[in-house]
């Protein structure tokens, strides 16, 4: 599209209200029959996401989406390695969560969490 004078040329991509990209990614980890919650709700329409992802119970990664300096969002690992406690990942939450209001805290426990976490971040 081209830019116009309501359109600036250094403007963000347009991206979905926060409460529907939660909403697609319950959806998609349910349909699969693994299990999703939400662990913090934040800004319907601005809110980060964070992913806690496990299998069985043992963490395995947290990723966040993140904008890249170009303007595209990916999703990033970050906070505790694998196999993190649930005492430092509450912890983790939690700070995040003082610096970060708007945030939304997603967790999954899915029985191919490789898989979900390639097709995720290759998705952006």
């Amino acid at each position: 599209m081209a830019p116009t004078s309501a359109t600036p040329r250094n403007a963000l991509p347009e991206r979905l209200p926060a409460h529907l990209e939660v909403a697609s990614i319950l959806r998609r980890a349910e349909a699969r029959g693994d299990f999703a919650t939400v662990l913090k709700k934040g800004d319907p329409d601005r809110g980060s996401l964070l992913l806690f992802v496990s299998s069985r119970g043992r963490h395995v990664r947290c990723l966040e989406r993140v904008l890249t300096l170009d303007g595209a969002y990916r999703w990033e690992a970050v906070g505790p390695s694998d196999s993190a406690s649930s005492t430092d990942i509450r912890d983790f939450l939690a700070r995040r969560a003082r610096f970060d209001e708007d945030l939304w805290a997603i967790e999954l426990d899915i029985a191919e969490p490789e898989r979900f976490i390639a097709e995720t971040t290759s998705s952006g």
